[in-house]
């Protein structure tokens, strides 16, 4: 007779040996996954904040206390120095990116998705796109303000006809 134990830790195996095969190809997206990925993340514009990154990080450096403007003047050097590589790991962050984007979405679907963003209509709706995000979060201010006057004046209601009084 087989153990209950024994039994459960036979099936977990047996379900972990059908199912790794699953687990090992969502985990490695290929190189020309990870391309259109690439291409979807940068041509999409998601990258683009990317590029405000580097600058606080140097001028952080930048602003250190220094005793001495000889010092100051070496440091300026080192973060002009220092610039053009740290623009070259921002790379790793579009690489991040594009990895995560692959594991979310296969590459015939992020094909299409890349097809997209180079029509017409695609590169309209890059455009446009912040201004729809600004007009989506003044709404939903807007939405939050009357929602949170709606609740109070609710609540206020309901404990009033139970006997009490909410300022």
């Amino acid at each position: 007779m087989i153990r209950p134990a024994s039994r459960l830790a036979a099936t977990s195996v047996a379900l972990f040996m059908l199912a790794s095969p699953v687990f090992a190809q969502q985990a490695q997206p290929g190189a020309s996954h990870l391309a259109v990925a690439r291409e979807v993340a940068i041509s999409s514009r998601i990258t683009d904040a990317f590029n405000e990154l580097p600058g606080p990080l140097l001028g952080r450096l930048q602003r250190m206390s220094v005793t001495s403007p000889e010092i100051q003047k070496d440091l300026d050097q080192v973060v002009t120095m220092l610039r053009p590589e740290v623009e070259q790991k921002k790379q790793e962050l579009i690489d991040a990116s594009a990895r995560i984007i692959a594991a979310k979405m296969t590459e015939a679907e992020l094909k299409e998705v890349a097809t997209f963003y180079k029509s017409a209509v695609g590169q309209k709706y890059v455009q446009v796109q912040p201004m729809i995000l600004d007009d989506i979060v003044r709404e939903m201010s807007i939405w939050s303000q009357k929602t949170a006057e709606f609740i109070m004046t609710r609540a206020r209601e309901e404990m009033s006809k139970k006997g009490h009084a909410l300022n």
